[in-house]
């Protein structure tokens, strides 16, 4: 089985974390569209390069027809955006993790699909975690789940993504709860952390965005 399949869109490349620090002996790497230019840069060679490629040059294309293993180019009229289709090609590896990157930062409307993308992956029952140089971000169904310190990102956050959250509770926390609901659109559970090595959180009926970030200086 694939361990990691680690996905690479064309969003701002400021908002990239070190990508080699991702790398590991096994990782699978897929560029979306200007995503292969990113891993190229950052001395990954893709292992597929997938999209209609419009946010490259013809130079960059060439290199990337060169460089990548494997290459499927699209048109650009077509019902899904590159990252949905490099996604796919992800879930077919059949890989234990998916991890996104190139995700965040540019169009807003293109940022927010993307985020909503994790649902995909929690269909599959995969384990999938959009990561950039200042946030990760997981999506969670019901259930008991445990989260470990990091110190790079120490702010926690949960949002509902759902109409409501069922018994939300927090153990491990600055801000503890026990049994709360919350409703979507409610800032409740914003920007908590950890006040040991480990924490859980559980809750029994919704759909919830973890956010662990750190903050941005400017």
């Amino acid at each position: 089985m694939v361990e990691t399949v680690a996905v690479v869109g064309g969003g701002p490349a400021i908002r990239l974390p070190d990508l080699q620090s991702y790398q590991l002996e096994n990782t699978i790497w897929i560029g979306a569209d200007r995503g292969c230019i990113h891993l190229l840069e950052e001395g990954i060679k893709p292992d597929y390069g997938l999209g209609d490629f419009d946010s490259v040059t013809k130079e960059e294309m060439e290199v990337i027809r060169r460089e990548c293993n494997h290459i499927k180019e699209y048109p650009a009229e077509k019902d899904q955006t590159d990252l949905e289709i490099a996604l796919q090609k992800a879930i077919e590896l059949k890989p234990k993790h998916i991890q996104l990157f190139g995700v965040t930062g540019g169009r807003l409307d293109h940022e927010l699909v993307n985020i909503q993308l994790l649902y995909q992956l929690s269909e599959y029952k995969m384990n999938g975690i959009i990561i950039d140089k200042y946030n990760k971000i997981e999506l969670k169904r019901a259930g008991v789940h445990s989260l470990e310190y990091d110190e790079k990102f120490e702010n926690i956050s949960f949002i509902p993504q759902s109409t409501s959250i069922k018994n939300l509770t927090l153990k491990g926390f600055y801000y503890p709860l026990i049994n709360k609901n919350l409703e979507y659109g409610t800032s409740l559970a914003t920007s908590n952390c950890l006040i040991g090595k480990k924490g859980t959180f559980s809750f029994s009926e919704g759909i919830l965005l973890v956010v662990r970030s750190h903050d941005v200086q400017l």
